[in-house]
């Protein structure tokens, strides 16, 4: 796959994007207020069948205005539309192609204003409130929202790219940096290459465009971020190449050179997105077996709370959650305990091995059948405080005090809160007094400050309805978005303000977000 050139201008001249053919220099401006326009190339894989004259992508929201096949034009046609899955694009070649043989396809289309894969940010949306911003998050199925493709993580492919932007700004991708060099049809841009050589998944094609800094955290990493958290973004992530290299001993050499991390304005929806030479992650990065408590929203019998879910005919963003990541931690944890410890040859246990109830694991909803057994040390600390404050009575409420916290850690923070969300709500009287004696208004840590808002509008504690607000906004991270929404729209003193408020905010959050959190506020037509 070749991929065309994109060009974003300077503020001056608002936000469009070009894509060509780097051999032809062809060049299809159009506005990128949010949407490119493309004649991309695309070598397609040799012919499996006996013969074959016609080809299917994935498209979702484009505009195809031509397509030809080793330079011959071809005919195509979209097919039936389909809710969350787009329309397929089906191409009838002008020549019939045996077994082995391969060609050359070129596409030119052009994506919506609303492609469901591209966040466009006007300047005053970024830190620097000086340039525009782009980034694209094509998972789970959303490459098709940029470009014709076969946009199945079991097709991989490999992909070249040239990004013109303005002298002022940076064009990074998924793919290795192949150098730069002045735009020769624009003296005010200027061309990044980048190349990726290992056969990846569609989903893992990624770009971003911004008034971008860069420093050097390791042998082979930069992070990257707005100059205004740059230097921020390095002393956080400081300990990577150490990181990578334990990964490494595990599981491998890191086979794609180049492991750079890229910090994302607030609004991205995923904790982080790995991909290939550039991992996506957000700044509110700056008790695992508790996720699993997201079965109780999902359902006991919920068929997406499955290790192997049927996802016939469901969105895969509807389905995402936290829910296979834990249940996948403990099967393996389970079956680590079961064998005696890591590193073990499963073929010199398969007695062992056959007595697992697998079917349920795999295929069973809900909870998983067999509980891991956990060191519980740090937990119980956290256990022992939260079923004080549940069992307290009010004339209990003056033996809490902040020497409570004293050698509690973050991590046991969040999981006592987390267990006093599990149970019923508390009495506003007893929030307000942990309120009184923690302080946890005070406290930024993003995971600690999401669960105590949730606790605090949970029992309808007035005063932290613009707190669960602001945090839900000033930042799009779905793991926190959604629920402070849901327990906003929940809460009668809130709900008429929680719609409005996401009707405000909604055309600048990501696709995703503003899709789900509609669903959730019942905003969605």
């Amino acid at each position: 796959f070749r991929c065309p050139r994109i060009a974003v201008p300077s503020a001056q001249r608002g936000c469009f994007a070009s894509l060509f053919l780097p051999e032809k220099r062809k060049c299809f401006p159009l506005q990128a207020d949010s949407r490119f326009r493309s004649k991309g190339r695309r070598k397609a894989v040799p012919v499996l069948t006996p013969c074959a004259s016609f080809q299917v992508l994935d498209t979702k929201d484009l505009q195809v205005f031509k397509v030809t096949a080793n330079g011959q034009d071809a005919q195509f046609a979209f097919g039936e539309k389909h809710s969350f899955k787009g329309t397929p694009l089906e191409i009838t070649l002008p020549f019939e192609m045996r077994r082995g043989q391969e060609a050359i396809i070129e596409i030119s289309f052009e994506s919506s204003p609303k492609s469901s894969a591209l966040q466009w940010f006007t300047p005053e949306q970024t830190s620097g409130k000086k340039h525009p911003f782009l980034f694209s998050q094509c998972q789970a199925n959303h490459c098709r929202a940029i470009l014709p493709c076969q946009d199945t993580p079991a097709v991989k492919l490999t992909y070249y790219a040239e990004i013109s932007v303005p002298k002022e700004l940076v064009a990074l991708m998924s793919a290795g940096r192949d150098g730069e060099m002045p735009d020769p049809e624009d003296s005010s841009r200027k061309i990044y290459r980048f190349s990726q050589n290992v056969p990846i998944p569609s989903y893992l094609i990624a770009l971003v465009v911004g008034d971008l800094e860069s420093r050097k955290i390791g042998p082979r990493t930069l992070v990257w971020a707005e100059k205004e958290l740059v230097d921020k973004s390095a002393y956080e992530f400081a300990e990577t190449e150490a990181m990578l290299q334990t990964a490494e001993d595990l599981a491998g050499p890191y086979v794609w050179g180049q492991y750079d991390l890229l910090v994302l304005p607030p609004s991205f929806p995923y904790g982080g997105m790995e991909n290939p030479c550039l991992t996506f992650v957000t700044p509110t990065l700056l008790a695992g077996d508790r996720s699993l408590s997201n079965i109780k929203t999902l359902g006991d019998y919920s068929p997406i709370s499955k290790l192997v879910p049927n996802l016939n005919e469901v969105d895969p963003d509807v389905a995402y959650s936290s829910v296979p990541y834990e249940k996948g931690f403990a099967l393996l944890f389970y079956l680590e305990q079961l064998l005696g410890g890591p590193g073990k040859c499963l073929l010199d246990f398969v007695d062992i091995l056959n007595k697992v109830d697998w079917n349920s694991w795999l295929y069973g909803p809900g909870m998983p059948p067999v509980k891991p057994t956990y060191d519980m040390t740090l937990t119980n600390a956290c256990v022992a405080l939260s079923q004080r404050w549940i069992q307290a009575k009010e004339s209990d409420l003056g033996s809490f005090s902040s020497a409570d916290l004293k050698g509690i850690s973050s991590h046991q923070l969040i999981e006592f809160l987390a267990l006093l969300l599990a149970e019923a709500p508390l009495p506003l009287s007893h929030v307000k007094r942990m309120q009184q004696v923690y302080d946890f208004n005070a406290i930024s840590n993003s995971e600690i400050r999401f669960r105590w808002l949730r606790l605090c509008i949970q029992s309808k504690w007035e005063e932290a309805i613009p707190l669960a607000l602001k945090m839900a906004t000033e930042q799009g991270r779905m793991k926190f978005t959604r629920p402070l929404f849901r327990d906003l729209y929940n809460f009668d003193k809130s709900q008429d303000l929680a719609v409005k408020t996401f009707l405000e905010h909604r055309a600048c959050m990501h696709p995703v977000t503003s899709m789900l959190v509609g669903r959730d506020l019942k905003q969605n037509q």
